[in-house]
């Protein structure tokens, strides 16, 4: 899965049988000095057994508050040293860890607290009044404990005689919710199992080792944010970098001052990088030499906005894709650019790929279908949703994405686009990514989304939702122009909507149905 290095750290052969806890025992016992994880704002580093003896020390005080093995702790605070410890000490400590998203809103936040039945919930001071407003909007009987963000739970080492043998392989430990674009959010629970091989296949795909370190800047309440950048480090045995949350400003200096050797974000965040002036950097080719690659999962990357990035930077981009109840990757081009597709999220690694009709029929290369997914690092369930889950996979185990796409003869997959985000336009299926990556050619498009919208001729037709590069303004004509001497007439949007900014889930996926909910109204 990953190498022995120079180091000494002698990786975990076989996952089979681990927890997320006897991952992290093992690392702490093969470099116990080495760091695990880096907090820039405070200048904290945590080393491996820093981190397990701060898992260790909350076993019992979890135990202490009446919080009983198997459930689920909620969680909202900005990233840093508090939400780690409790990220992975509630799961090591037999219960299931759920991490709020803050940007959700009171009104989801409570249906979620509501939905979990949670007890317990931690916050910091940035989120205390949030975390009061949603428990009274969910009307349930949740005890809120208010904790610093920055400086770990800093716990007194306690006995407790509630302290039980430690979790299986197969117990839950991690509960998160769907960004709920398409009706309310749907609670993913994950294994031990999963998580780990969620890690391992990131790992896996990107050759990660003991000497690599991760930029975390996404949110942990994001799976990208857990999986992708904390169980892959603990399953490689390297470490991680954690700000608070993503800066255009401080995201090059960390990469550089902490010596990052990949980041993964997503392409909402590789336009605001490439939106930057060139000396608003402030960095060198130099500082930046010992970056490996960065990742760009959760959304398609537009192929202009890839070509870009590289071009700018002179980092290599991997563009992967993910979903939360695959814990993460389930697609990777090939970390070397000469085998890169770019326009495609790569090949499987560590799962199982498909592509199917509406008839359940395996697709020919070059035809597209539904792709559908197979694997250990699939979930176990929908919380307290049985229908939702029996739909959510095929007859013989294959969970179904939603996504459209279609391999090539290399087995290389390429997606079109969400199922219920598909234009039907007279008739015909227009996939609204081919429309984006048209519209992010046009010189001074910082996003862009194509969207459905009513049309009295032909029941659907385009529209074009864009934001401009900061202190660019957008000719509307000249961009529809662009459209239809690429795209043809048919396939260009019949509407130019020139936006501030388009609405986005916790990742910084843009919510291409809310726009549409909100211009077909």
């Amino acid at each position: 899965m990953v190498s022995s290095l120079a180091t000494g750290f002698a990786p975990l052969a076989d996952l089979k049988g681990q927890t997320v806890g006897s991952v992290l025992d093992h690392g702490a016992e093969q470099h116990p000095n080495r760091v695990f994880a880096v907090f820039p704002e405070t200048q904290t580093k945590v080393t491996w057994e820093g981190q397990r003896e701060a898992v260790a020390r909350l076993q019992p005080h979890l135990a202490n508050l009446g919080i009983s093995e198997g459930e689920v702790v909620g969680v909202l605070m900005a990233n840093g040293r508090t939400a780690l410890e409790l990220f992975l000490g509630c799961m090591s400590g037999r219960r299931v860890s759920l991490m709020l998203n803050s940007v959700a809103g009171i009104d989801t936040l409570g249906y979620v607290i509501k939905h979990s039945g949670i007890r317990h919930l931690f916050t910091d001071d940035e989120h205390a009044s949030l975390a009061s407003a949603a428990v009274a909007a969910s009307a349930q009987p949740v005890k809120v404990h208010q904790v610093a963000s920055d400086s770990g739970l800093q716990l007194p080492a306690i006995q407790s005689d509630q302290i039980t043998d430690p979790p299986g392989s197969a117990d839950d430990a991690l509960l998160i919710y769907t960004s709920g674009t398409t009706g309310r959010p749907k609670g993913v629970v994950h294994t031990h199992a999963s998580l780990l091989a969620g890690g391992a296949n990131t790992c896996s795909a990107h050759h990660l080792s003991s000497t690599d370190r991760a930029l975390c800047v996404l949110p942990l309440c994001h799976i990208n944010g857990q999986v992708v950048t904390v169980m892959a480090p603990l399953v490689s045995g390297s470490s991680v970098v954690m700000p608070r949350k993503f800066s255009t400003q401080r995201f090059w200096y960390w990469v550089s001052k902490e010596d990052c050797t990949w980041f993964s974000v997503v392409p909402t965040m590789i336009s605001y990088l490439l939106g930057m002036e060139e000396d608003a950097q402030h960095i060198t080719e130099s500082q930046l030499s010992h970056v490996r690659f960065g990742r760009s999962a959760s959304a398609p990357l537009a192929p202009a906005v890839h070509k870009a990035f590289v071009a700018r930077f002179g980092i290599p981009m991997v563009e992967t894709m993910g979903i939360t109840e695959t814990a993460a990757q389930i697609l990777s081009n090939p970390l070397d650019p000469a085998q890169q597709k770019i326009g495609s999220p790569g090949l499987p690694c560590g799962n199982e790929i498909r592509i199917r009709d509406g008839e359940g029929v395996d697709c020919k290369n070059g035809v597209v279908g539904e792709i559908e997914v197979h694997g250990p690092n699939l979930m176990r369930t929908y919380i307290n949703d049985e229908l939702a889950t029996r739909e959510a996979f095929s007859a013989d185990g294959w969970y179904r994405t939603g996504d459209l796409g279609y391999k090539d003869i290399s087995g290389y997959v390429y997606v079109t686009g969400r199922i219920k985000e598909i234009i039907i336009k007279g008739g015909e299926n227009i996939s609204p990514r081919e429309i984006d990556d048209v519209l992010y050619r046009y010189p001074g498009v910082l996003e862009a989304a194509a969207i459905a919208v009513p049309d009295p001729e032909y029941g659907e037709d385009i529209a074009a939702c864009v934001v401009p590069n900061p202190g660019q303004q957008l000719d509307k004509n000249a961009l529809r122009d662009f459209c239809i001497k690429t795209l043809g007439p048919f396939k260009s949007p019949k509407h130019i909507y020139v936006l501030d900014e388009l609405p986005k889930g916790p990742s910084g996926k843009i919510q291409r149905l809310k726009l549409s909910g909100e211009y077909s109204s």
